[in-house]
């Protein structure tokens, strides 16, 4: 219990104190118009309130991200424990941050624009289709996950439910920001919290659980190495790409700069600490039960659903509903905004129309619909591959922003390099890379992250 509270309270300290590192050296400007007021379109920009705009961004980045992550990266031990509180200090801390502020200096642009702007027109198209690509795979895995569990609860069939959950989807995206996500979201994320706060209580106090410490053995339940592994498995709640794709739906609706780090270093500090809970929650659930943890792996939306009912009783199913079915829909639906925003903002398409945005919006429906056929951890796997890639360009963006700007970008070059081994460690070995032996694999993937470091900086300086 005491390594799960000290990572606890070093993720809230760290908000008060590396967070307001970063936005020292990023120079936020109170004084500055935001992209809100600029260009209020009644659509996508609109302004809204400092505590709005957290509430929504925390609901679009968290959903089931930090809890289905967290409880597969359990099996690992209490190194999920270190991972998640590094993690989200260091690198998706500072990824969030630079994301959301870039897209905020830059009229709310979206990543493909950013990354043109400070890596080249080369990796725009690359890297718009891969965050295309992301959110299409978040909304269908989150819509699976919660169709199943909706299923499970009611006995309605899942098709049925995935349907409906689509339906909801192509409302929540081509709606104006305010009139759905802005005036609900804050409430499912205040909601999602307290499902957090009430399941970790549920452990705490009640003496048959125990929360194991770093030095724990045999709580490692998984064949597969902590590295790369982990850092892959627990994505959301600690780095990814994927939130790089939604900062800039709230950096359209910022009414000032100094909610930058409260909005985007503050919402990842706050999911981390989700995901810790959560990590917590499952390794003292099924300590020493590999085969339920196996199970609970392949389908977290059971081990959620199971885990609510003997923590808090009956509440328990209300929890479930709320955390595995109304939050992650919430998610996908903004992932699929996200997509269409930035599809029309690659081509140009003037998006202030209903029509210019169904045109968009449901062939994205209709490939995500089609994925939630498919095993929900294939999709998974899929999901937190290219999300990472999408985080380490983004990551290599913000140093060459900070370059330019003459600022201290070490900040987000070492988190850049991380991200990159971790990448090229993944897809060297992993069942669905090239499956490599793990030395060969990491032998690689260090060569290979020296070198195209180098080329970086090579061409960021010259």
């Amino acid at each position: 219990m005491y390594s799960f509270i000290i990572c606890f309270l070093t993720l809230i300290a760290s908000y008060f104190v590396y967070g307001k590192v970063v936005e020292k050296i990023a120079g936020v400007d109170e004084t500055r118009e935001t992209p809100a007021y600029r260009l209020q379109d009644g659509v996508d920009y609109i302004p809204m309130s400092g505590i709005k705009n957290f509430l929504v961004h925390f609901l679009n980045i968290a959903g089931l991200g930090p809890i289905f992550g967290a409880i597969q990266g359990a099996l690992f031990g209490p190194a999920a424990f270190l991972w998640i509180t590094l993690g989200t200090i260091f690198i998706g801390g500072v990824h969030d941050f630079f994301s959301g502020f870039m897209s905020l200096r830059d009229d709310g642009l979206t990543m493909p624009d950013i990354v043109s702007k400070h890596l080249g027109t080369k990796l725009e198209k690359f890297v718009a289709v891969l965050m295309v690509i992301t959110g299409i795979l978040v909304s269908a895995t989150f819509a699976k996950g919660a169709a199943d569990l909706l299923s499970n609860l009611t006995h309605i069939p899942v098709l049925i439910c995935v349907t409906i959950i689509f339906i909801y989807f192509l409302i929540a995206t081509v709606f104006p920001v305010d009139k759905i996500i802005g005036r609900a979201y804050p409430i499912f994320g205040a909601l999602l919290l307290i499902m957090a706060v009430m399941m970790t209580g549920g452990v705490l106090l009640n003496p048959a659980y125990t929360i194991p410490e770093f030095t724990t053995q045999g709580l490692y339940l998984t064949d597969k190495s902590i590295f790369p592994y982990l850092f892959v498995t627990i994505a959301c709640g600690a780095i990814s790409g994927f939130h790089a794709s939604q900062s800039p739906i709230v950096a359209r609706c910022m009414e000032n700069e100094n909610d930058a780090r409260p909005v985007f270093y503050g919402a990842m500090v706050l999911e981390g600490l989700v995901a810790l809970c959560w990590a917590a929650i499952a390794m003292a659930f099924f300590n020493g039960q590999p085969q339920i943890a196996a199970i609970y792996s392949a389908a977290p939306a059971v081990a959620v659903n199971e885990m609510a009912t003997a923590l808090v009783g009956p509440i328990g199913l209300v929890l479930t509903i709320i955390g595995v079915v109304i939050c992650p829909i919430t998610s996908g639906d903004t992932a699929l905004r996200s997509a269409r925003i930035t599809i029309a903002d690659e081509f140009k398409i003037n998006n202030e129309k209903i029509m210019s945005r169904l045109q968009l919006a449901v062939p994205l429906f209709l490939v995500s619909f089609g994925l939630t056929f498919i095993d929900f951890s294939l999709i998974w796997r899929y999901f937190a591959w290219s999300q990472l890639i999408v985080a380490t360009i983004v990551l290599f963006s913000a140093t060459a922003y900070l370059m330019k700007k003459e600022k201290q970008y070490i900040i987000a070059l070492a988190p850049a390099v991380v991200c990159t081994l971790i990448a090229f460690a993944y897809i060297l070995q992993a069942p669905e890379g090239l499956r490599l032996p793990a030395m060969a694999a990491n032998i690689i993937s260090v060569i290979a992250t020296f070198i195209t470091t180098a080329i970086f900086l090579r061409k960021c300086k010259s």
